[in-house]
């Protein structure tokens, strides 16, 4: 089968800075790193990069580097870091991004920003100029932001935005398990109202703090079908936000206090199980692996557009000089 990650991080902390970087994750993790993690099952393997919280000032340069190993990892559009509420310096960053050929959309945490933000009268305008550009918006939050991101649509209908992680839901663990909670079903049903919004299937397994079984965010995919149905939803890895946790059994670096590390097969379990979800549900999974992310950041239009502009070959081309 064919695979489109509509969410993978990669992070060198000795080219841009992070400073919410610790742990397991102050590592680098980019090409070699991510060609240890590769799905089994898939055939053909892309990615969306999603931006992984440098510091504002290296916003360009991370765009710059991703793009530098976009090829050998099969990175075929970037979502680019961005404040989208600081008015003049926001349009200023927003036309330096667009040199940059492989942006398709820009992303604003507001996970840990003030309520109201994503609908305060600088955010809006900046968002009106992502829609103008024709990107998209990744809307990281937190499950209370979620009326916010509502509002954020209504006010701006011609953004297409796409809810990261499901808007980051109390799961639990694997022993002791949270279920959906009314509140963040209705939240997610509101927000599913607004056809021009998308929700990545991504991110549980971090919220789980790598401790997690299939049963345990079966129900949560379920809810976001039920919102969304199947045409608006994607799958995505969150790598490698998402395979830290305990180590995996027979991990022979596991560290002997039992602290969170690395795990090595936790991308392709997340995988393995919405593709199981999916296929018990009747899904389409070429839908929620490939199609659904491709048509949302425009990643088909790209090609036909990259094919409309490649090199003439033979004959014709040597006709006509190029």
């Amino acid at each position: 089968m064919r695979v489109l990650d509509s969410h993978l991080h990669l992070w060198d902390p000795e080219i841009l800075h992070y400073s919410w970087l610790e742990g397991p994750l102050a590592w680098r993790f980019a090409d070699t790193e991510i060609d240890h993690a590769r799905i089994t099952r898939a055939t053909t393997e892309h990615a969306v990069f999603v931006q992984a919280g440098t510091d504002d000032e290296d916003f360009l340069a991370e765009v710059q580097w991703v793009a530098s190993l976009a090829p050998a990892i099969g990175v075929t559009g970037i979502v680019a870091g961005a404040r989208l509420d600081r008015g003049t310096d926001t349009t200023a960053h927003l036309e330096g991004l667009e040199t940059e050929p492989l942006v398709v959309g820009v992303r604003h945490i507001l996970q840990d920003e003030a309520d109201g933000l994503a609908v305060s009268a600088g955010f809006i305008t900046g968002a009106r100029e992502v829609a103008a550009r024709g990107w998209t918006f990744d809307a990281c939050i937190r499950e209370a932001q979620l009326p916010e991101i509502s509002r954020l649509a209504a006010a701006v209908p011609e953004l297409r935005i796409v809810l990261d992680h499901l808007g980051k839901p109390a799961v639990g663990t694997a022993g002791a398990p949270v279920g959906p909670s009314p509140e963040w079903v209705r939240d997610l049903d509101d927000l599913a109202r607004h056809p021009q919004v998308s929700c990545k299937l991504s991110g549980l397994p971090a919220e789980a703090g790598g401790d997690w079984t299939a049963a345990q965010l079966v129900p949560f995919l379920d809810a976001a079908a039920d919102a969304f149905g199947g045409d608006r939803l994607m799958w995505g890895s969150d790598w490698p936000v998402s395979v830290i946790g305990p180590a995996e059994a027979g991990d022979p670096h596991a560290p002997e206090d039992g602290s969170a590390t690395y795990q090595p097969h936790a991308r392709d379990r997340w995988a393995e199980t919405v593709i199981d979800w999916a296929q018990a549900r009747g899904h389409d999974l070429d839908a929620l692996f490939w199609r659904n992310a491709e048509e949302f950041y425009g990643l088909g239009r790209r090609r036909a557009q990259d094919a409309d502009e490649s090199p003439r070959r033979g004959i014709l081309g040597w006709l006509l000089g190029d």
